[in-house]
């Protein structure tokens, strides 16, 4: 299994590139960090860097409930109507790819169950 992501600006049509995630694990005190990392030239991160002991050894998330949080306002400016994107999901089967990708614009946002 392994979980990528991609951000698409969809007012100019093109990737949002070098944009701050970082992914998160619900335990039972709440979320705690176990990746993060950046878009690349594509808008995409295929390759996260671990942050802890929730991150299995070979670098792919284990079942469980997960949250993305994107810095929008990096991207979009400190005046963005969304400074942030918050998106949580669950991981049930380790068998399968994951891919939750982003649609931004500066007043709107949408995202799906990629593949």
């Amino acid at each position: 299994m392994s979980l990528s992501t991609h951000v698409l600006d969809t007012v100019t049509g093109r990737p949002a590139p070098d944009l701050f995630v970082r992914l998160s694990r619900r335990a039972a005190h709440g979320f705690v960090p176990v990746a993060e990392g950046r878009t690349d030239g594509d808008g995409r991160i295929r390759e996260w860097s671990p942050l802890g002991r929730e991150w299995i050894a070979d670098g792919d998330p284990r079942p469980g409930t997960y949250r993305l949080v994107f810095d929008t306002a990096a991207y979009l400016g400190q005046d963005a109507f969304f400074p942030e994107v918050s998106i949580v999901f669950t991981i049930r089967d380790a068998g399968e790819h994951h891919h939750v990708p982003l649609l931004l614009s500066p007043f709107a946002y949408s995202t799906y169950r990629g593949s």
